[in-house]
């Protein structure tokens, strides 16, 4: 036995230093998906909000996600260590369940694309149609026009439906050049046209969607899979060990 264990013992230690440099990855990714998820709350939520019917939970998922990665992935790098089978058996299975939550998660992403591109067509309708200037969903839509440099729905006529244009005329982040742009040519809907953005934010969201749906699928289907290697060195690890009466010292 004392030479098979000499045998076994650097594919071991091989496994164990894989394991931890892999474990320490999967933690460094948790980290990440925390912060996106930090971020998307404070900085994103207004502009969530326009993509999604209700309060959406995405943020929180991110960083409930994140967290729980961020834990296990501790708990990885000490179960190698340790040396602990079945420590190794439970970090291999909730990298199983991680797998198939990814998987589905970018499956689902790519396949309902176009069901997302036609409820952000619904709600930002919507946040025209009410804007006010004031609440949470019309200052996402001034900083979507301001930033993207669009305006309106499909273009700035969407405006001459919303409660706010036969008062006020367009918003003022429609403009082209804000100097240039006085409340008076925003109400004028002559002189408006020509001081304002032609493009409408539809199609330059959904085009954007379009363009980096297949990356955001690969890279998720990416980190997906990189799961199974975690799996493999952990069920291996804890095949080894447990054959081999091995103990760490």
């Amino acid at each position: 036995m004392a030479p098979r264990r000499m045998e076994t013992k650097p594919v071991i230690t091989c496994l164990k230093t894989l394991l931890i440099v892999y474990s320490f990855v999967f933690w460094i990714t948790g980290t990440i998906l925390l912060a996106v998820g930090l971020w998307g709350k404070f900085i994103l939520g207004p502009y969530i909000s326009l993509i999604a019917e209700n309060s959406t939970n995405a943020p929180y998922v991110l960083i409930g996600t994140g967290t729980t990665i961020i834990v296990f992935g501790l708990f990885g790098c000490f179960a190698t260590c340790r040396g602990s089978p079945w420590m190794l058996k439970l970090y291999a299975m909730f990298l199983s369940l991680v797998f198939l939550a990814e998987l589905v998660a970018g499956i689902s992403g790519f396949v309902f694309r176009h069901e997302i591109k036609g409820t952000f067509l619904r709600t930002y309708n919507e946040a025209v149609e009410n804007y006010n200037a004031q609440d949470e969903r019309s200052i996402a839509v001034d900083n979507v026009q301001k930033s993207l440099r669009c305006c309106g729905v499909l273009n700035y006529t969407s405006w001459f439906s919303s409660v706010y244009y036969p008062v006020n005329g367009i918003p003022p982040s429609c403009c082209a050049n804000i100097s240039d742009c006085n409340s008076s040519d925003l109400r004028n809907a002559t002189i408006a046209p020509t001081k304002i953005h032609q493009q409408g934010c539809y199609e330059l969201v959904t085009t954007f969607i379009e363009t980096n749906m297949g990356i955001i699928a690969g890279v998720t289907f990416g980190i997906a899979f990189s799961q199974l290697i975690g799996m493999l060195l952990a069920c291996c690890l804890s095949r080894f060990i447990t054959a081999n009466q091995y103990e760490m010292v």
